[in-house]
């Protein structure tokens, strides 16, 4: 019984994140650092969505790989539906596709270094899990090359000033993964700070007994 409400938590945790992270994508963050305008380049939901990592991370280190596992792929169907809902198909395949990619690796590299100094393990499948989940989510969403997904943004694929500010210039959804990635990077070391928190707490336990 304890076994099943502990995981239950991680799993309600989880969707909170996602149902979160997908209604705040939808409010650009106002305000502007260095001449960059941050509503071009950053959702509130950049903020909110790292935190699936550390729900994961902790999940992996309480009940490992298989239960972390688990709960990530209830929070990939409660994400899928909720973008199939509220945005584009093509939107909600790459939501759907980079969400699960990325936090099934970081699930991996947890494992993998899971006995090295304690914050080696979340900061690393973190790290890597972002860096591919951003690839995948914006590759699929705006690349031309995926338009047998749907019909490509304009917008999107326009060319700009990379970040708004450089001389050199790409496709504006370019400069929106640079910027969401630099937010991951920032939170996911910040979620070092629960992390390390709760892990004498959250202490790992033996494998659920099977009937």
């Amino acid at each position: 019984m304890q076994y099943l409400r502990a995981t239950s938590i991680y799993i309600a945790l989880m969707t909170l994140v996602v149902v979160s992270s997908n209604y705040l994508v939808q409010f650009p963050m106002p305000g502007t650092v260095l001449g960059i305008n941050l509503s071009d380049l950053l959702t509130w939901g950049a903020f909110t969505y790292p935190a699936a990592f550390l729900v994961t991370d902790l999940t992996n280190r309480q009940f490992g790989p298989k239960i972390a596992r688990r709960v990530v792929f209830a929070g990939f169907v409660v994400g899928v539906a909720l973008s199939f809902y509220t945005s584009m198909p093509r939107i909600a395949m790459a939501s759907g596709t980079a969400y699960l990619v990325g936090q099934l690796l970081d699930i991996s590299v947890f494992n993998q270094l899971r006995r090295q100094s304690w914050w080696q393990a979340p900061l690393a499948g973190s790290m890597l899990g972002s860096a591919l989940d951003t690839l995948l989510f914006f590759s699929l969403s705006f690349a031309p090359v995926f338009g047998f997904l749907g019909a490509n943004d304009d917008f999107a694929i326009g060319s700009a000033p990379i970040l708004g500010v450089f001389a050199t210039e790409a496709p504006r959804w370019i400069s929106w993964a640079i910027g969401d990635f630099a937010v991951k990077l920032i939170v996911g070391l910040l979620m070092l700070l629960p992390y390390g928190a709760l892990m004498s707490v959250l202490k790992p336990m033996p494998p659920a007994k099977t009937v």
